[in-house]
């Protein structure tokens, strides 16, 4: 598929609940009300259906997010559903890593490509103030697994705040001198439950690579990934760092993605207010055609410059539309 402005889409993240497990700071309240922000779980058998017409439509690379998309017990079948798709080459996911050692096992058997990490502090104490959860011995666990499991790419997203853990940008990057990984330190974004974002916590990408750059001058500027706006490497270090200017740096026209919410709607800008609902499509004969038509009209109106239009204010958390 291609948009209006010549762009590829060939990537989609779907969000298989929006529950979750922590109450980070910057994502969720604590008494964030889930009936309120699209908790309703799609079932195995659309997601299913969604993930073939998409294949068939030239989505290559899927990944599953949420919430915490390790909440839903069936997560190594809809992996392994998407890794039988024909078309499909790539599969990750994006997890806390609470629920890590339940499931690691069988996401290899099912084929799983990777996972993103989400991890923002190595010390026990900030993760709790962070997370409002004492699960951080679990989380290191999971790392720890994930360091010794080199048949799945690993990437760790570490959202910076100013204040709270830009100490520890040294520690992360540690990680990757005997181990083949990327540390993401990354921007905050305002979509967190309208809790942080207008507390002086944010942290824009020239100040985390001035805090690099300050902790190891011989950084060898690389080429990353799109998102990844930054990208280093040390010398004698097996992994790399990016940085993730996830908002104040414009990446719209290199922007190849689309999302699925956890309750079946289909958003092809994180900044567009508009979304597509495809559950009343799942239950009608004509769904598959209808499906396509919704689709393709979603790509067609992907904006150009998705900034341009602000913020999304129906949405209050990245748990809504899948990070």
């Amino acid at each position: 598929m291609t948009d209006r402005y010549g762009r590829t889409i060939d990537y989609v993240r779907i969000a298989v609940t929006s529950a979750c497990n922590l109450r980070c700071s910057y994502c969720l309240r604590e008494e964030h009300d889930e009936s309120k922000s699209g908790s309703t779980q799609l079932d195995v058998e659309r997601i299913g259906t969604f993930i073939r017409l998409l294949a068939e439509m030239g989505i290559r690379k899927i990944r599953f997010t949420g919430g915490e998309p390790l909440l839903r017990r069936d997560i190594a079948r809809l992996v392994r559903i998407a890794k039988t798709t024909p078309g499909i080459d790539n599969v990750k996911l994006t997890t806390n890593g609470v629920l890590l050692d339940r499931y690691l096992d069988e996401l290899i058997e099912a084929g799983l490509d990777g996972i993103n990490l989400s991890l923002d502090t190595l010390d026990a104490e900030k993760f709790k103030a962070i997370a409002r959860r004492d699960q951080f011995p679990k989380v290191r666990k999971a790392l720890d697994m994930l360091l010794q499991t080199p048949s799945l790419r690993l990437k760790i997203n570490t959202l910076m705040l100013r204040g709270i853990n830009n100490d520890e940008i040294p520690a992360f990057v540690e990680l990757g001198r005997d181990h083949d990984l990327t540390v993401r330190f990354m921007e905050l974004q305002p979509f967190d439950d309208r809790q942080i974002w207008r507390t002086g916590r944010f942290m824009g990408a020239e100040m985390i690579r001035e805090h690099l750059y300050r902790a190891y001058p011989q950084l060898e500027a690389v080429t990353g990934l799109d998102t990844e706006h930054y990208s280093f490497r040390l010398p004698g270090y097996r992994g790399s760092v990016a940085i993730i200017p996830a908002y104040s740096r414009n990446f719209c026209s290199r922007c190849s993605r689309l999302r699925i919410t956890a309750d079946g709607k289909l958003i092809s800008c994180l900044y567009q207010q508009e979304s597509i609902d495809l559950m009343p499509l799942t239950e009608n004969s004509n769904g598959d055609e209808e499906l396509r038509k919704k689709i393709l009209d979603a790509v067609s109106r992907k904006p150009k410059d998705g900034l341009k239009n602000g913020t999304n204010n129906a949405v209050t958390s990245m748990s809504q539309i899948g990070g």
